[in-house]
C-alpha cells in the first residue's frame, strides 16, 4: 500500500521526542543570478499557517504535508549526531520557479 511519506524509524523516534509532529513544504533556495529552485525539506512542529497544508494522523507521528508533496514517494530520514541531529528528505526533486509562480 502507498504511504503519504516514509518514515524511517530513527527519524520516527527524533520526531517523537519533540513532540510527535512534524511539517513537510518546499523552500525556495535562491541562485546568485537570480534562479530559484524549491527543495522538500521537513522541520518539527506544525506550520504557523495551517491553510496550505494537508494534516494526516499516522500511526507514528502527526504530519501536516503540502498537498504537491504528498503520495509522491519520499522518505522521511534523520541524520547526524546528538544534539547535531535533524530530519532531511530523500526522494523529492529540485523544481524549478520564482516567487510568483510557487507557492512559498
Amino acid at each position: 500500500m502507498r504511504q503519504v511519506i516514509e518514515m524511517e524509524h530513527p527519524a520516527v523516534a527524533f520526531i517523537q521526542q519533540h513532540g510527535g509532529v512534524v511539517t513537510v513544504r518546499r523552500s525556495p533556495r535562491h541562485g546568485c543570478c537570480g534562479g530559484t529552485a524549491h527543495i522538500a525539506v521537513a522541520e518539527l512542529g506544525a506550520p504557523s499557517d495551517t491553510s496550505a497544508f494537508e494534516y494526516h494522523q499516522l500511526p507514528e507521528a502527526g504530519l501536516w504535508i503540502e498537498p504537491s508533496l504528498a503520495w509522491q514517494g519520499l522518505r522521511l530520514r534523520v541524520e547526524g549526531w546528538w544534539k547535531f541531529r535533524r530530519l532531511f528528505l530523500d526522494g523529492a526533486p529540485l523544481t524549478p520557479g520564482s516567487r510568483d509562480t510557487q507557492q512559498r
